[in-house]
């Protein structure tokens, strides 16, 4: 059988606009979709057709004005890029520790810092994932509640089971609500490993044989 719980995940929810911000990525209203995606996309940010040329581009200016000379950002240049792109709007600015998960979550190369098309690519879901978060905080608190982080994963098109939802919750809770950035935090690591996986899943079966080393290098890199 398929792997259940990849596909749409951390896309942006049907109706919902943020105002101000460029969006990127399909729409997320439906039914989430079991098993992988079948075009290649999989996740918001991956692009079927080529990106805007940067000149033309709005995220353009944000990028380059905290990029160096490499035309690359690091994790405290990237904290510096989303604060002023105002992505988080009227919740706490992101950690460090979790610029340097997005990073590593789309840092293909391995090398610590993103591009500019990866950049896009993490705006773009962090757009979607704001949206998911604030269907949730209606009261714009800045946190949601644990049965709501349940709601929002489901929202996002993962299955995975109570036991592995309750883990999840108690790891990115504090004094029992979910706060904006370790929503994101969360959301991030979900992707990344989900995406691991399903590389090695190569027989779509929702079991893969992992050697050891490989396990870490999957884990402890994100």
């Amino acid at each position: 059988m398929a792997y259940p719980g990849y596909g749409g995940y951390g896309g942006p929810m049907q109706g919902m606009q943020l105002q101000g911000m460029p969006m990127h990525g399909g729409p997320m209203g439906g039914p989430p979709q079991a098993g992988y995606p079948q075009n290649g996309g999989g996740y918001p940010g991956t692009f079927a057709a080529p990106p805007q040329q940067p000149v033309n581009d709005p995220m353009w200016g944000y990028f380059t004005t905290i990029a160096g000379q490499d035309g690359e950002i690091d994790a405290e240049e990237l904290q510096r890029c989303l604060t002023q792109t105002g992505i988080s709007g009227t919740y706490t600015p992101f950690s460090l520790e979790t610029c340097r998960i997005m990073i590593a979550m789309l840092d293909r190369d391995m090398t610590g810092k993103l591009g500019f098309n990866e950049f896009k690519e993490l705006f773009a879901a962090l757009s979607g994932w704001k949206q998911n978060f604030m269907m949730f905080d209606q009261d714009r608190s800045g946190t949601v509640e644990p049965h709501e982080m349940t709601q929002s994963i489901s929202a996002m098109g993962y299955r995975i089971s109570p036991q592995a939802l309750n883990a999840v919750i108690k790891r990115y809770s504090k004094a029992g609500r979910i706060y904006f950035d370790d929503y994101v935090a969360c959301a991030v690591k979900l992707r990344a490993l989900t995406e691991s996986f399903r590389r090695r899943d190569q027989m779509q079966q929702g079991a893969v044989n992992f050697q050891y080393d490989d396990f870490i290098l999957c884990t402890m890199a994100i």
